[in-house]
């Protein structure tokens, strides 16, 4: 891990889901979950996916929702429920819905979600789809209950990018969120690292070292097609996208050491962002694209650090430690997640940027790379959990974790994509 990180830097009770096949596993208890039931979907058992199961699997592992009992109850989207019946079981609130196979071979499906407190019907939402999207249709309706029972955008039908190493071969994977249906966007006998999605969720930048040097690539996820855009003299590292998909941040080497430079999404000329001999690398853009925070050991070790995204004078952010890496930012800017080596482990933390207070929020001691999600309420990283390799979420306050499926092997650098349009 160690090693990991300094290439990077130089280029409970635990109770498994009543749904398990999803991989998903609990940890910690939630202050504030909402009491939720979701009901087998009419035509279930015949269909490909569980829909009722990935909808519940996703609101579980946001940390927001709790599930109620709904065992034995057969509703579809046209059925009123009997609400003190849902109160008695301790429900909020209800999903009902149903899955028919149409005649051209698609699925119709049909949901809809009770408010059980006041009995009122809260909407309902109806696809047709192929077999292969019927997953992705579980995933819009829990986003389309988190949002209602929540007030903000759920994060379900996004999709995240990862690094496996099995043996000699590396693979670029795009995924779920929950990790499930996991698709190869690139297969290699050398190193890929970095992978950075684009604010367009169509492209994913990354480093490969296939010639023999570090350099970077544009991906376009739906055709495979992809461009190199930064093959300069010596490394090309760390590519981050400027929140308008229109500038890349980079490590470069071109010049003598590891420094931050910017230059157009589709490549040409790099502007320098500053002059020190130190190390700088790690960029990100806030969100607004003002600014970058980044890693540098200009002060003799590695430390967080902020500067204006058109350079000039850079500001150190992290003090606790001496040594923080992997800066990662909330989309709203409050939090700050990074990866702390503490007694010689490395521990995701996440700071309050307001306050600058700062928690460990992992009992793990091999994190790496956290992102947010796109709404901002959870971080995935990649660790090692009873000895195997893990994509993990955790709430920012580290109250609710789970584990992802993933591939198998090596399992490194997530990135969380960007809402889906």
């Amino acid at each position: 891990m160690l090693k990991r990180h300094l290439l990077i830097l130089i280029t409970s009770l635990v109770c498994s889901s009543a749904f398990a096949q999803f991989r998903v596993e609990v940890s910690g208890v939630g202050l504030t979950q909402v009491p939720i039931a979701i009901a087998t979907f009419r035509g279930d058992e015949s269909a490909p996916q569980k829909i009722a199961s990935i909808v519940q699997a996703d609101l579980e592992r946001s940390g927001q929702f709790r599930a109620v009992d709904s065992s034995g109850a057969a509703m579809d989207e046209g059925s009123r429920p009997e609400v003190s019946t849902w109160r008695q079981k301790g429900a909020d609130a209800l999903v009902t819905g149903s899955i028919t196979r149409l005649a051209d071979g698609r699925f119709d499906v049909r949901m809809r979600l009770w408010d059980v407190v006041r009995g009122q019907d809260m909407g309902g939402q109806s696809y047709a789809v192929v077999a292969g999207d019927l997953r992705l249709v579980a995933h819009r309706i829990a986003d389309f209950v988190y949002e209602k029972m929540t007030g903000d955008k759920g994060i379900f039908s996004t999709r995240i990018a990862y690094v496996t190493k099995v043996g000699q071969s590396y693979n670029l994977w795009v995924a779920d969120a929950d990790g499930e249906s996991a698709q190869s966007a690139l297969n290699s006998a050398e190193p890929i690292i970095s992978p950075s999605w684009a604010p367009n969720g169509q492209q994913l930048a990354y480093v490969s070292f296939e010639s023999r040097k570090p350099v970077i690539f544009v991906h376009d996820v739906a055709t495979g097609k992809r461009r190199l855009v930064a093959n300069f003299k010596g490394s090309n590292s760390a590519p981050a996208w400027s929140p308008d998909g229109k500038t890349l941040a980079a490590t470069l080497t071109r010049d003598g050491g590891s420094q931050l430079y910017l230059m157009d999404a589709t490549g040409g000329e790099p502007r320098r962002l500053a002059q020190n001999s130190s190390i700088d690398t790690e960029p990100t853009f806030t969100t607004n694209g003002r600014s970058i925070y980044f890693v540098s050991d200009r002060g003799g070790a590695p430390q967080i650090y902020r500067m204006p995204s058109t350079g000039g004078n850079a500001e150190r952010v992290t003090f606790t430690g001496t040594y923080n890496i992997s800066p990662s930012l909330s989309p709203d800017g409050k939090w700050l997640a990074y990866i702390s080596r503490v007694s010689g482990v490395f521990k995701l933390h996440v700071m309050d940027l307001a306050t600058g207070a700062t928690n460990a929020i992992t009992d793990t001691t091999a994190d790496e790379n956290p992102s947010f999600s796109p709404n901002g309420r959870l971080i995935i990283y990649a660790t090692q959990q009873q000895g195997r390799e893990a994509l993990m979420t955790t709430t920012v306050d580290g109250k609710i974790k789970a584990r992802l499926a993933g591939q198998n092997g090596d399992i490194r650098e997530p990135d969380w994509g960007p809402m889906q349009k």
